[in-house]
């Protein structure tokens, strides 16, 4: 890792190098990107891990090089290191990444005995980075982060794929169900019946709580499935009623959001942008579910700020998509009565800051854009 310069208070570093963590891995690679949280490095030939990790969750990330300077797609781990973490690891040639395999003790406590000597080989954590990643992650403990987390140990960025062929699938199962209703499909949906099943090798991704597949309860009249369709509060709660604590659908929404942000993880991108879209949508319940309402608004602010400019240009140049899915918010909160005046005050300093900062038009929120417009069918 390349030296850098990061100043902190002499008390800090102190207190930092007595209870910061330390994170060793043997034989990385020279040149290999290696980061933690939202910063990465190049690694030289004396590097052999980080130290002084404040105390917190974290996301360690890492990409081999290859000779012509080549990186391949990136992979991370969580870990929610204690006061004075000893954590040691080995690079897996063979595989290029880290190993899962465990350190024997005999080396985790040679390399211990020898810290004096390695901490030359030791980038300092980059403190200028800590306040940011703390607001970042401040709703994501060590329960949120096991549960999400894959069961392989590793975030993947570039998913390995297996196809699920009919041989594999159970019987009576939706795909089945689907080729036999041929009559009244389009060409597209008769050509996207003939391609394969690809999913994620099992124990490879996210376990991200999965989210409603519809937004109205079983046996709903047409005009019930209009409604909930235009509010989503039946959906969210119903998320909500999964979690063991409502609020860790913020945790959730931070994990997805640093997986894509520092794991560059498109599964976890569409997985925050659903629950963005599931949260901005809800109308009737927000008066009750006052608190999450806070903190998303604080949380996706956050994001907002520090998610890199290209990328954020990505992110509204479809469809302008936060952008829409914010107006609704803002459009409900400001109607809703039941409301109450703080949060309607919160509403309007977000979305004066976000005018100021991306130009982003949120008057007339009462009025409906054309191609946001929703279309009611009648039924017979």
């Amino acid at each position: 890792m390349a030296s850098s310069s990061i100043e902190m208070e002499p008390n800090l570093a102190k207190q930092l190098l007595v209870e910061g963590g330390t994170f060793i891995v043997l034989d990385v690679p020279i040149g290999t990107e290696f980061g933690i949280d939202i910063k990465s490095w190049n690694s030289d030939d004396n590097f052999k891990g980080i130290k002084m990790i404040p105390p917190g969750f974290h996301f360690i990330h890492y990409s081999a090089v290859d000779q012509y300077g080549e990186s391949a797609p990136r992979i991370g781990f969580f870990h929610n290191f204690n006061k004075s973490d000893f954590i040691v690891k080995r690079w897996d040639a063979s595989l290029e990444s880290i190993s899962s395999e465990s350190v024997s003790e005999e080396t985790v406590q040679r390399l211990k005995e020898n810290l004096k000597e390695l901490d030359r080989f030791l980038g300092a954590y980059p403190f200028d980075i800590w306040k940011q990643w703390k607001d970042l992650t401040n709703k994501i403990d060590s329960s949120i982060a096991e549960r999400c987390a894959p069961q392989c140990g590793f975030v993947n960025s570039a998913l390995e794929l297996v196809n699920y062929d009919d041989a594999s699938r159970p019987r009576g199962s939706e795909t089945s169900k689907k080729r036999k209703r041929q009559i009244g499909l389009t060409v597209e949906e008769k050509e996207e019946q003939l391609l394969p099943d690809l999913k994620p090798k099992p124990g490879t991704e996210l376990r991200l709580t999965e989210l409603p597949e519809k937004f109205y309860p079983d046996n709903a009249t047409p005009s019930e499935i209009t409604r909930h369709s235009l509010d989503s509060s039946y959906a969210l709660n119903t998320l909500l009623d999964k979690l063991n604590n409502p609020m860790e659908v913020i945790g959730e929404l931070q994990l997805s959001f640093v997986c894509f942000l520092s794991g560059q993880s498109l599964e976890s991108f569409e997985h925050w942008k659903k629950l963005l879209s599931l949260i901005c949508t809800a109308d009737s319940l927000i008066p009750t579910r006052r608190a999450i309402y806070v903190e998303f608004m604080n949380t996706l602010d956050i994001q907002l700020l520090y998610v890199p400019e290209e990328l954020l240009c990505d992110i509204v140049a479809s469809n302008n998509f936060v952008y829409h899915n914010l107006r609704k918010l803002f459009a409900n909160i400001e109607s809703n009565v039941d409301v109450d005046d703080r949060l309607k005050s919160l509403a309007v300093r977000m979305k004066n800051r976000l005018t100021k900062k991306f130009l982003w038009d949120f008057k007339y929120l009462q009025q409906e854009e054309d191609d946001e417009a929703p279309v009611i069918v009648f039924l017979d």
